[in-house]
């Protein structure tokens, strides 16, 4: 299950700028990736340090430099003092309960925003920070753990498929972008299949430990929600931005991006809206489950008051009751009483409580 809130209090305290992960704990190493290219030549470098990327920074080619473990504060340090960034935005890079924003310090933008990829079971998904760093000619990105959804990016960019070897850094930024939104739709499918299988559920045996699986269904719709509404905002402000980073030529793909942010925000609100209807038809269920169950209980009450009645009677033990002595007194009392249980029963059934 996600975390909806990421522990800060151990940054209490302390100076603005001060690097302090807050975060999972993660003892992995730090991996260190760079593609770099143009519209001719395409050349990539794994396991890399900081000073290996450096020289790449005054190259008119475009690099992308990937970051994989922002728990290590030295790296991230190092990153800061090779490529000019400000302390905050390393102090929001490694706390990674950002909320997904876009700022333009001038020599280069920074955004935030969060990754999505599916979980171990139906319906759940895991969530990282990534934050990116668009330059001149650069784009750092900086991810918590192994694994992205920049596979095909790396793809068109080995195999020259698109436009992307013939743009800037800026498009990069893009396609980065993009393929995060365009992986939302993915969770949202597994999501939308989660929950049509727990509304049948829910609808045919409300059983208490659905409730559960509701809860965590909600929970992440309200993480969704947290996640998505700020980036449409941070979308809208990288194609307003008054930048020279950011060309006029990308502001139609950053618009697409936005939109399918907007699509987005519908489907998670009307999963919110669904998963709520679900959760009031479960109440319903188990209120009309009790109502039948009192109502059963309350016909054969009420058919045993009579029979009760007449058995209270004859258990009196007067002398004087003339039945007692009768031959057939005991079996007129049971005909008695049969006779008024179906003829009840006949009754319920006519108004269709039965």
């Amino acid at each position: 299950m996600l975390k909806l809130f990421k522990k800060s209090s151990k940054k209490v305290g302390l100076p603005p700028g001060t690097l302090v992960h807050v975060g999972e704990k993660r003892t992995e190493e730090v991996r260190i990736t760079l593609i770099d290219y143009d519209e001719n030549r395409v050349e990539e470098k794994t396991d890399l340090t900081v000073e290996e990327c450096l020289p790449f920074k005054v190259l008119p080619t475009v690099t992308w430099v990937n970051v994989t473990g922002v728990h290590d504060i030295s790296t991230i340090e190092e990153f800061g003092k090779a490529f000019d960034i400000h302390p905050l935005v390393l102090e929001d890079i490694v706390h990674t309960g950002q909320r997904p924003k876009m700022e333009d310090l001038g020599e280069y933008l920074f955004i935030v925003l969060k990754m999505l990829q599916p979980g171990k079971t139906e319906g759940d998904f895991d969530a990282e920070q990534v934050s990116l760093i668009l330059g001149s000619n650069f784009v750092l990105s900086f991810q918590e753990k192994e694994g992205d959804v920049f596979n095909t990016i790396r793809e068109r960019i080995k195999k020259g498929k698109g436009r992307i070897r013939k743009t800037g850094s800026d498009y990069l930024a893009y396609t980065l972008l993009d393929a995060i939104v365009d992986n939302y739709f993915i969770i949202l499918e597994n999501v939308g299949e989660r929950i049509e299988t727990m509304q049948e559920e829910v609808l045919a045996n409300p059983d208490p430990s659905i409730l559960k699986v509701i809860q965590d269904t909600k929970r992440n719709m309200i993480f969704l929600r947290k996640s998505v509404w700020p980036l449409r905002e941070t979308i809208s402000n990288m194609e307003r931005v008054e930048s020279p980073l950011v060309g006029d030529a990308v502001g139609p793909y950053l618009r697409d991006v936005y939109d399918h942010t907007i699509q987005v925000i519908d489907t998670v609100e009307t999963f919110r809206d669904t998963i709520s209807g679900t959760l009031d038809i479960y109440l319903s269920s188990l209120s009309n489950k009790m109502n039948e169950v009192m109502k059963v209980l309350t016909i054969i009450a009420t058919i045993f008051i009579p029979l009760t009645f007449i058995a209270g009677v004859y258990g009196m033990n007067f002398k004087q009751m003339p039945e007692l002595e009768w031959k057939w007194g005991y079996l007129t009392v049971w005909i008695i009483m049969l006779v008024l249980g179906c003829l009840m029963l006949i009754g319920f059934r006519r108004k269709k409580w039965l």
